[in-house]
């Protein structure tokens, strides 16, 4: 794969999965503008690493619960590089709890951040890229969870189904200005926001064990997908979702 030349913005770029897409793709040659809310001081050791790759990255500061927050982005990548064509629709949170318990801030929370956030970063990329006249990427990082549900993350898997409809009709939408939308839909992967299962060994293993290849994801495994689909070799791959889960989806319990 060779994204030399192309420039990216990966949203919640400066730490778990995020963290990991920022460098695939800036070892694969773009250039990235790396958003974050929290932290900065991990993403400016994430922008020298880069640099000391020889690879050009930066960070901006944005609530992408925000469309001006997200326009200030499309905007920061267009300054510094010139153009945009890959967007990494990438950051979430989670609040574990039910439809029972979930309060009206958690919910409102969780869709800002997931869903309304992935509704209007491919609203503004894709006004650039149509300006600029040469197509591009968008690409959805949602969850095994768009499909499969998670009983006491109501919200969460809520906010992901909507992101796979979003993928698939934006696709739609968009496929007349060769822009492509893509879902990445990652099963468990070992990240900060599943500490409490990898430091329990007994959730662990009962997690592994429903894992068909037996083990969660590393970052860089799901990082690898989305480098492919911002790559040439993607280039007929629009309106769907790629699973990359090691099995657990299809999983059974051997009846």
């Amino acid at each position: 794969m060779n994204l030399k030349g192309k420039v990216a913005v990966v949203t919640g770029g400066n730490s778990g999965i995020g963290l990991a897409i920022v460098e695939e793709l800036a070892r694969q040659g773009a250039s990235v503008v790396i958003d974050y809310i929290a932290h900065p001081e991990a993403t400016a050791a994430l922008e020298k690493q880069l640099a000391g790759l020889g690879e050009q990255a930066i960070g901006v500061e944005a609530d992408v619960s925000k469309v001006a927050d997200l326009e200030k982005l499309v905007a920061a990548a267009v300054a510094k590089f010139g153009r945009l064509d890959v967007m990494v629709n990438n950051a979430g949170v989670e609040t574990r709890t039910s439809v029972l318990d979930t309060t009206e801030a958690q919910y409102e929370k969780v869709l800002d951040i997931n869903l309304k956030s992935a509704f209007f970063g491919t609203q503004v990329a894709a006004k650039q890229m149509i300006k600029q006249g040469s197509g591009g990427r968008i690409i959805n990082i949602t969850s095994v969870h768009e499909d499969w549900p998670m009983p006491g993350n109501t919200a969460y898997c809520l906010s992901k189904g909507g992101m796979r409809m979003l993928t698939r009709t934006a696709g739609l939408e968009l496929a007349p200005h060769n822009i492509l939308v893509v879902g990445v839909g990652p099963g468990a992967v070992a990240t900060p926001i599943n500490t409490s299962t990898m430091n329990d060994p007994a959730l662990l293993k009962k997690l592994d064990d429903a894992i068909p290849l037996g083990r969660m994801a590393q970052p860089s495994e799901i990082a690898s997908v989305v480098a492919f689909l911002a790559g040439d070799g993607a280039s007929y791959i629009t309106a769907t979702t790629i699973f990359a889960d090691g099995g657990i989806m299809q999983s059974s319990p051997g009846l």
